[in-house]
């Protein structure tokens, strides 16, 4: 390697390399392990109920989540590793991590938007507007019929303005990205997911979609998921950057990230089956064929994978930043891209 790779190189490893989603991990000392400055942190906790013709659906209630979120914040102020951030300026302020907490649903608010406040106060900082299907707040992406934002959802969204919350708009519909990004007097952001001009799939942000948060100042990252990146059978970290390249394109360069969206370490029974995803992905097919049973767009085929490999572990974020100097992007782009631009969205919004 030459003295000037070597310098571009230096430059794009002193940049914050933060997570748009992820979750704490059993193993705290796993943050350290994956490098990361800072993440936005699901604390959520999930019960799956059945509908009556026993599709499943999975949701985000209030109790046990008021209760996850303590037990969440008990377990960061224990450790060294990771500490529970306020504002985005907190990011690099001291050692460890900045978590910036999330609940990947407003079923947690209900119809009670004093709950927004009460769980600001305790330390949350981003709240996902709805998780696949529809909600008291807004259509979820995972629907036959697409809604947006219902009116208490808009009250919502003003009062999370109000408060200081990020409101994120993954797995929201078409019409609830748009008019989130539309109502939110800050910016938006779509933490995690893919983009769907390369997956055709409702999981995925259309190019609007992408355009709408990037005019309002917003982020939107770029996740793991395999079967939301490439529709070929074996998953590349090629089709990863060719969503970071399609965001750009569409967004500009101030509006993408990455994310995760598996455990820290990555997908845990893929990581027993030695990343086999033949093997693997028979653990999501129930879900996807109930979809298809539903005649939900996007699940008339079978997916094959379920990670890309060399990405299913703690090291993930060092190989994408080699991985998007090999193709090309500039150092101030990567460093952009790898977290600089979650961390000016964080502090547009917190502060």
């Amino acid at each position: 390697m030459t003295a000037a790779a070597r310098s571009l190189t230096g430059v794009v490893r002193q940049a914050p390399v933060i997570d748009g989603l992820s979750f704490l991990p059993d193993n705290l000392d796993e943050i350290r392990q994956a490098g990361l400055t800072a993440m936005i942190c699901d604390v959520s906790e999930v019960e799956e109920v059945r509908d009556s013709d026993g599709t499943p659906r999975y949701q985000r209630n209030f109790g046990v989540n008021d209760a996850a979120l303590d037990a969440a914040i008990g377990r960061i102020e224990a450790s060294d590793q990771v500490f529970v951030a306020d504002r985005g300026s907190d990011i690099g302020s001291r050692p460890g991590c900045a978590a910036f907490l999330q609940f990947q649903s407003c079923e947690t608010i209900g119809e009670d938007l004093s709950r927004i406040a009460y769980f600001h106060d305790k330390g949350l900082r981003v709240l996902q507007l709805t998780h696949h299907n529809d909600n008291k707040f807004a259509g979820g992406a995972i629907e036959r019929e697409q809604s947006g934002l219902t009116e208490l959802g808009r009250a919502g969204i003003a009062e999370m303005n109000r408060v200081g919350l990020l409101p994120d708009v993954s797995h929201g519909s078409i019409p609830t990205i748009l008019e989130a990004a539309e109502a939110s007097r800050s910016p938006v952001v779509y933490s995690h997911g893919a983009c769907r001009a390369i997956v055709d799939h409702p999981r995925c942000i259309t190019d609007e979609g992408i355009r709408a948060i990037a005019d309002k100042g917003g982020v939107i990252g770029i996740f793991m998921m395999s079967f939301w990146l490439t529709n070929d059978s074996k998953p590349r970290i090629e089709h990863l950057v060719a969503h970071i390249r399609h965001a750009i394109n569409v967004g500009g360069i101030d509006a993408v990230g990455i994310s995760n969206d598996f455990p820290m370490a990555g997908q845990e029974n893929l990581r027993k089956l030695n990343n086999d995803n033949q093997q693997g992905v028979k653990e999501y097919l129930g879900w996807w064929q109930a979809m298809r049973k539903l005649g939900i767009p996007g699940y008339e085929v079978d997916p094959e994978h379920v990670v890309i490999p060399e990405l299913n572990n703690l090291s993930r974020m060092m190989t994408i930043r080699d991985a998007l100097l090999a193709e090309g992007f500039s150092p101030p782009e990567i460093s952009k891209i790898m977290g600089g631009n979650w961390q000016r969205v964080l502090v547009d919004v917190l502060g």
